[in-house]
């Protein structure tokens, strides 16, 4: 199983970017994907989860900001981020839970300036 994502950049507060992350090889129908971030100095957190039922969690610093989606046909998983803040500035992981497995992509980061 392979994660890759895509999507990060450098933005202006206030600004919105879109992350990407496709998940290949053998995936599981039943799944949770999520996306994860690292700011510089601190430990990785979650920033939202969705299940391949539809159920989302989103952390409360990026609640009415952040919107996790996916299409299930495509195994990939998007990150609307709007509204963005200097305290987003970070890596973004993406991240996939099945059959009692997880598996991580490699990060992309995501910088927001004032």
């Amino acid at each position: 199983v392979q994660l890759q994502a895509y999507g990060g950049g450098l933005v202006q507060a206030g600004g919105f970017l879109r992350l990407s992350c496709a998940a290949s090889g053998r995936i599981f129908s039943s799944n949770t994907m999520g996306w994860y971030r690292q700011p510089p100095g601190k430990q990785r957190e979650l920033v939202a989860t969705m299940s391949s039922g539809g159920s989302t969690n989103y952390a409360d610093s990026v609640k009415g900001r952040f919107t996790i989606s996916r299409d299930n046909a495509k195994n990939t998983m998007y990150l609307q981020m709007n509204s963005l803040k200097p305290e987003d500035t970070a890596v973004y992981y993406c991240r996939i839970f099945m059959a009692n497995r997880q598996y991580w992509g490699q990060g992309t980061l995501v910088t927001v300036s004032s």
